[in-house]
C-alpha cells in the first residue's frame, strides 16, 4: 500500500526499502502488542494449553496452563504489515508470503491436534510432518526456479561461488528449509529461548538480502547482486517487529508460547531467507544455536540407538543444562549471547572474503 502511495501520489519517501521496512517493523510490533493480550485471554477461556511433554524436567509442571499457539498472532501481523508495506508483485515477496503460510498452516495443523488430545505426543507423526514441510518445500522452490533465481553455491570467507549446483539444488534448498524449521521447532523450548535468536537471525539475513539487491554495495563487498531481492528485507523487518511484541509476553515466566503454528513458521522462512540470500551454508553461523540444539538431539538418538549411552543428560542441550541445575533463566540469556556473538561473525565474513 505504501509503495502504491509512491506510485500514484508521488510520496517519494515510499520509493525507499529502508523506510518500508522500518513502517513495517512498526506496524508489526503495535498490532502484536494491539493482539497478542486478547490472544491470551481468548485461550485461556477455550482452554488452548500448552501440553507439557511427560519427561520434561520437573520445573516445567509450573508451565501447566500456560496458551499456546501464540504464533498464529505474530505470523498474522507479519503477513499485514508485509502487504502494507511490501511490493506484492515482488516475486521474493510472494515467496516469503506462500513460506509463512504453508508452514504456518502446518505448525497450526500440529497444535491443534495436541490441545484436542492434551498430549504434547499426539500431534502430527513426524513422518507426515517431514512430508508436508519436503510439499511446502517445494512449492516455494518452484517459485525460484521460476524466476530463475541463482543456483550457485556460495561459502563464507570465499569471494567467489564454490560451484553452480543446477538442478541438485532442489535436494539442497529442501533439506536447508526443513533442517532449519525442525531445528527452531527443537529450540523452542523455554521462554523466549528461540524467540531472541530469531530476531537476530532475521536482523542479519535481512541486511543481507538488502545488500544482495543493492548493486553498489554487494559489488563493493563482492557478494552477488541479485535483482529484486532487497524487498524481501521488509518482510524481515516485519517479523522483527511482530517477535519483538511478542517477547513482551513470551518472556520468562511466558504468558503464552509460540507453539509449532510459530516456530515451524520462523524456521521456514529462515531459510527461505537463506537461500535467497546465496547464505545456505552461513545460515549454520546465522542460526547456531538452532544448529546446536538440532545436533544435540542427533548426536544423543544416534548415541543411544547405537551404543545405548547418552551422551546428554537429556536432550534438546537446553534441558542438558536444567538437569545440571541450571536456572532456565540462565540457560536463556547465555543462549541469547552466544547467538548475538555468532551473527556478528557471519556478518563480519561478509567484508573478511
Amino acid at each position: 500500500m505504501f509503495y502504491w502511495f509512491y506510485r500514484h501520489l508521488d510520496i517519494n519517501i515510499f520509493q525507499y526499502i529502508s523506510i518500508r521496512a522500518g513502517l513495517g517493523f512498526f506496524i508489526a510490533f503495535f498490532m502484536t502488542v494491539y493482539l497478542l493480550p486478547k490472544f491470551i485471554e481468548w485461550a485461556k477461556k477455550k482452554k488452548a494449553n500448552q501440553p507439557i511433554y511427560e519427561h520434561a524436567p520437573q520445573s516445567h509442571q509450573a508451565k501447566v496452563g500456560t496458551p499456546t499457539m501464540g504464533g498464529i498472532i505474530f505470523v498474522f501481523t507479519t503477513l499485514i504489515a508485509t502487504i502494507l508495506t511490501a511490493k506484492l508483485n515482488n516475486i521474493y515477496v510472494v515467496g516469503a508470503l506462500v513460506t509463512i503460510a504453508l508452514f504456518s498452516l502446518i505448525g497450526i495443523k500440529d497444535d491443534l491436534a495436541k490441545i484436542t488430545k492434551n498430549k504434547n505426543d499426539e500431534g502430527l507423526t513426524p513422518k507426515m510432518k517431514i512430508i508436508l514441510q519436503v510439499i511446502a518445500s517445494f512449492i516455494v522452490i518452484g517459485l525460484l526456479f521460476y524466476v530463475d533465481h541463482p543456483t550457485s553455491l556460495y561459502v563464507p570467507f570465499q569471494k567467489y561461488a564454490l560451484f553452480d549446483m543446477g538442478f541438485y539444488s532442489i535436494i539442497f534448498w529442501t533439506l536447508v528449509m526443513i533442517a532449519s524449521t525442525n531445528a527452531v521447532n527443537l529450540t523452542d523450548g523455554l521462554d523466549g529461548l528461540a524467540t531472541v535468536p530469531s530476531i537476530i537471525a532475521f536482523f542479519t539475513l535481512s541486511l543481507i538480502v538488502y545488500i544482495t539487491g543493492h548493486a553498489i554495495i554487494s559489488e563493493y563487498l563482492l557478494l552477488p547482486n541479485i535483482k529484486l531481492v532487497g524487498e524481501l528485507s521488509i518482510v524481515g523487518a516485519c517479523f522483527m517487529g511482530a517477535l519483538i511484541a511478542f517477547l513482551w509476553y513470551n518472556s520468562h515466566p511466558a504468558q503464552v508460547f509460540m507453539g509449532d503454528s510459530g516456530s515451524l513458521t520462523i524456521g521456514g522462512f529462515m531459510g527461505y531467507m537463506a537461500i535467497v540470500a546465496k547464505s545456505e551454508i552461513l545460515l549454520i553461523a546465522i542460526g547456531f544455536i538452532f544448529v546446536l540444539e538440532a545436533v544435540s538431539v542427533i548426536l544423543q538418538v544416534g548415541s543411544f540407538k547405537y551404543r545405548k549411552k547418552r551422551v546428554f543428560l537429556m536432550a534438546p542441550i537446553h534441558h542438558h543444562f536444567e538437569q545440571k541445575g541450571w536456572m532456565e533463566n540462565k540457560i536463556i540469556v547465555r543462549f541469547w549471547i552466544i547467538a548475538f556473538m555468532t551473527n556478528l561473525i557471519a556478518l563480519a565474513s561478509l567484508k573478511i572474503r
